[in-house]
């Protein structure tokens, strides 16, 4: 299973398939030279476009992208130095484990409304505008998530028991008419300016996947379920893209997120379902929870994962949408084969795009989703980097901005 003679033939496997997706698809562009980035029908650049049709194309393939959380900002043991750049996309713990970066990197806008210089995490967001057009550079995907402050009580995205009386209130207070409408207008705006932000040298602006309002079937985020009724959840969504688009941003999709409460029924999934004509991405986030590596759990988080992405598959087939495991993991990875005993068994059922694992604290030695140096499932880890479903950083060859 180790040999090089194995991890060659996996390589040539993904490789001829991400040839075939390469040439059914139009890619996206050229950094060697300036470059027009045109608008497509939709009012979204073609390169937008073209990275929805990929990641719609890599479903339809037996592959799917592998991605994690700032992977490139920091890790256990380390943060990057912000100070210089030339520390850009250098350093990660997955390319420690594999000697190859993730296909997908994600990062995180919260604090970014508050005018701040750097993210709730201490990431500088300078710093992160500059990892992504990097990673786009090299051919991979972006994805953004927003963990926003309340914009009501001012506390965090987080739901406190002491202003849960404010909670219930916060959404429609930024809704039209609400008492923190243009208030909350102005927070839109700062993301409408970071987006816009993303343009290379080479004149294109990266395309990037949007996930707001993400694990909103429960309720431990002030726009969770038990927060605000489903009309109100979708009137959220319509005024973040609405007010999006009226500022100019045209490179980017958005995803839909949320979590394992619907338990497979479509119709709880799409209960705040904020329509077609909004929504590119149907996804789902879903934790592994064992503590001592209890393999009871880890069973039942194999059964919810395949139950709930199965239903979300079956959803996004009918609406005809991208899907995508948009969070998942196993803190501290307590076993030494999670990877291709407990989550890759399953995600080979699924026409998924990627799947996402959240990040590796610096600041938190027991909080991290994928391995490092020294950790147990390592080894693991390398077996599923071999894979030949899997797409890391050197499988995509610049699928997503090469011509």
């Amino acid at each position: 299973m180790t040999s090089a003679f194995f991890y060659q033939e996996c390589y040539m496997k993904k490789y001829l398939i991400i040839a075939t997706i390469s040439l059914v698809i139009a890619s996206c562009g050229n950094k060697e030279q300036k470059a027009d980035d045109p608008l497509a029908d939709s009012g979204r650049t073609q390169r937008t476009e073209n990275m929805l049709a990929n990641l719609k194309a890599i479903g339809d393939s037996t592959v799917y992208m592998f991605g994690h959380h700032d992977d490139t900002v920091y890790g256990i043991g380390w943060e990057a130095d912000y100070t210089n750049d030339s520390t850009i996309h250098e350093r990660s713990d997955v390319k420690s484990i594999c000697n190859d970066f993730p296909a997908l990197l994600s990062f995180d806008l919260g604090h970014l409304e508050l005018g701040d210089e750097r993210n709730l995490d201490g990431v500088p967001f300078e710093r992160i505008r500059k990892e992504i057009i990097a990673h786009y550079d090299k051919g991979g995907m972006v994805t953004l998530s927003w963990h926003l402050d309340n914009p009501l009580s001012g506390g965090s995205s987080w739901v406190a028991d002491s202003l849960k009386s404010i909670e219930t209130k916060t959404v429609p207070s930024v809704l039209e008419g609400g008492e923190k409408h243009e208030f909350f207008l102005s927070w839109l705006d700062k993301v409408a300016d970071f987006l816009n932000s993303l343009e290379t040298p080479y004149g294109v602006k990266v395309p990037v996947l949007f996930r707001p309002w993400h694990e909103h079937t429960g309720s431990w985020f002030w726009w969770g379920q038990a927060h605000c009724t489903a009309d109100q959840y979708k009137a959220l969504w319509k005024m973040t893209t609405d007010r999006l688009k009226e500022k100019g941003v045209t490179n980017a999709l958005y995803a839909y997120s949320p979590g394992t409460e619907p338990d497979g029924d479509e119709s709880k999934y799409l209960e705040r379902y904020p329509g077609d004509d909004i929504i590119d991405i149907l996804g789902l986030d879903c934790y592994c929870f064992a503590p001592e590596a209890d393999t009871t759990q880890i069973a039942n988080y194999a059964d919810k994962l395949d139950k709930n992405l199965g239903m979300v598959c079956a959803v996004a087939k009918k609406h005809q949408k991208a899907v995508a495991l948009t969070e998942t993991g196993y803190e501290c990875i307590k076993t030494d084969n999670w990877w291709t005993h407990t989550l890759a068994p399953v995600l080979a059922k699924y026409p998924i795009s990627y799947v996402l694992v959240w990040r590796n604290a610096h600041n938190r030695p027991n909080h991290f989703f994928a391995p490092y140096p020294g950790q147990q499932s390592t080894s693991d880890f390398i077996r599923f980097y071999n894979d030949k479903r899997t797409l890391f950083l050197s499988d995509l060859n610049g699928l997503y901005n090469k011509k």
